[in-house]
Parts: structure tokens; sequence; C-alpha cells
């Protein structure tokens, strides 16, 4: 039984002069504990697929099933982590993390003991008291990670989380994911521009094209490449293939002077 089920999930925004289908029959089943990306260009509805499974949204059209349960019906707690932190800057580290539980009224001593053990998780243990302003860019992302795993969510939502980062920060913090999503079981869905990131991170890649937003293909990436941190992924010699038989279907119409170019070129 699948974990999570779109099925024909279509949207559509509306305005005082008429409407735009933002998605088209989006169906797809993801399993639990799996990793998935979803890639395509810009206005394909990626994020819109994430607000919709957050519950920011309603679907115009389709079911949505959370453990063979309707959406809407689930109390299942989801995590949905942004480009941006949003940590408030007049909290210290650890009063940030314990907003949710202390929203819901379950901050007790044992949510104190699981936020430190998370903190240590990400290596930030001696933050704590710190405030956001005293964090880099990168140590910051780490804390609204474990912002988002105190609620203990079933589903973590990842809408291009490391994309504001430097390179050599966001491949830690892919490491740093990947191995948090295993050690605890998690189920993920990450939207990313970065074919790189999504291969290294993911088990498998819906790629979505535009006008309205549609899944037009399905890749699974290598078992060799799910076996290995994200670090390495890019070395390993069934990264190139996956790689370019993804970027042939992303770029159907590339032209002459683009055929060829390596993975490296391609990302700078």
């Amino acid at each position: 039984m699948a974990f999570l089920t779109l099925d024909n999930v279509s949207h559509y925004y509306f305005s005082t002069t008429g409407y735009t289908k933002a998605l088209e029959d989006i169906s797809l089943s993801i399993d639990e504990g799996e990793f998935v990306s979803i890639i395509g260009p810009s206005g394909c509805g990626k994020s819109t697929i994430l607000s919709i499974i957050a519950r920011l949204m309603q679907q115009t059209e389709g079911h949505i099933k959370l453990k063979n349960e309707p959406l809407a019906d689930s109390s299942l707690n989801i995590g949905y982590m942004l480009q941006q932190d949003y940590l408030f800057p007049w909290k210290t580290v650890m009063d940030n993390i314990l907003l949710g539980p202390k929203i819901n009224g379950q901050i007790t001593d044992q949510t104190k003991i699981h936020a430190r053990q998370l903190l240590a998780d990400v290596n930030m243990a001696e933050t704590e008291n710190d405030f956001p302003s005293e964090l880099s860019g990168g140590m910051r992302q780490r804390i609204a990670l474990v912002r988002t795993l105190i609620t203990n969510p079933e589903i973590l939502l990842f809408d291009e989380p490391f994309s504001a980062l430097d390179y050599v920060t966001k491949l830690k913090l892919e490491n740093l994911v990947a191995k948090l999503m295993e050690t605890y079981n998690k189920t993920a869905i990450l939207v990313t521009h970065d074919l790189g990131e999504a291969i290294s991170m993911s088990d498998r890649i819906f790629l979505m094209e535009t006008a309205p937003g549609r899944i037009a293909k399905t890749f699974e990436v290598p078992e060799e490449l799910r076996n290995e941190a994200p670090f390495f992924v890019r070395r390993h010699p069934k990264y190139q293939p996956i790689f370019d038989k993804i970027w042939k279907h992303l770029n159907d119409d590339m032209s002459d002077e683009n055929k060829g170019v390596t993975t490296d070129e391609r990302n700078n």
C-alpha cells in the first residue's frame, strides 16, 4: 500500500478575469521511507503540489490520500521546509525550534531532550542559546531542519531549501538531510531546479512539463547511486548516464552548441 497517493489532481488559480490551470491530472504514489524529487521548468506547478500536500490549499479536482486516508481528514503531521529559514530573530535557537510544540501545548522535558538530540544530529549542539544573527546561512538552515523534525512529521516537504547557499554548504546539507531521512525513516519530497541535487538525493525523480503542469516522465535512480551518500554520487560512474538521460528530456530542443556539454559545465 502506498504511503502517499495523488489521483488525477488538478488545480486552477481563479481571478476576476478568468483562470489559470496550474496542474492537470497529477497522479503519483510514494512509498513509506522513499525520497523523491520533482523537477521541471519554472511555472510548472512544483511548489503548488507541495502546498496542496501541506494542506495550505485544496486541489480543485482529484483525490489525495495519506496512509490510505483522505488527506483532509488525516491528523498526521507534515513538515514543510522552504528556501528561507524564517527564524524569528528575537528568539534563541532553542526557542525557535520549540515554537511548534509550544503553539500546540506539547512542550515537555522529553521534547527538550529530543530537541537537543536533533541539534547534536546536525552538529549544532552548542548553539541552543544563540540568536539567528550569530549563525551563517547554512547553520540557520540546519536549525530550520531541526524545527521541522521536532514535530515528528510523517512526511517532509522540501521546497528548494539549499538554493540560496554556496556550493560547498549545499553539498554538506544534502548529505546531512539524506542521512537524517534514513536515520528517522522519513518519507520526503524535494522540489528543486538542480538536476544533480535531485539525482544525488532521490530514489525516484518526477519530471514535470508546463502549461498546465503535468508529470511528463518518471525516472528511477540506479540502486548504486541510492546506496551512496549524496556528496559522492556526482563522481560515480552511473551518475553521468542518468544525468544525460534526464537532461535530454528537459532539453529536447537543445541547440547544437549545448550538446556534449559535461555535467560540471551545465551546473556552472
